[in-house]
């Protein structure tokens, strides 16, 4: 969890864009996008989908995992 959380704070102070993979619905969903907000202690964040550009509010412990593209 500290990794991905590390990677999460680099992708958002460098903007670089991420691939995230996370539980939605019992489906495991790899999407590509841009970190906005990291909030480690409120269990949130924020990214901004790659495809449509919308912004997705998401619980931390819902990640599975965090790459830099």
């Amino acid at each position: 969890m500290e990794q991905v959380n590390f990677t999460l704070i680099e992708a958002l102070y460098t903007n670089k864009q991420v691939y995230l993979t996370y539980y939605k619905k019992g489906q495991c969903i790899t999407d590509t996008g841009f970190i906005q907000f990291v909030d480690s202690l409120g269990d949130l964040f924020i990214f901004i989908d790659d495809v449509f550009g919308l912004k997705n509010k998401m619980r931390l412990s819902e990640l599975v995992d965090v790459r830099l593209a």
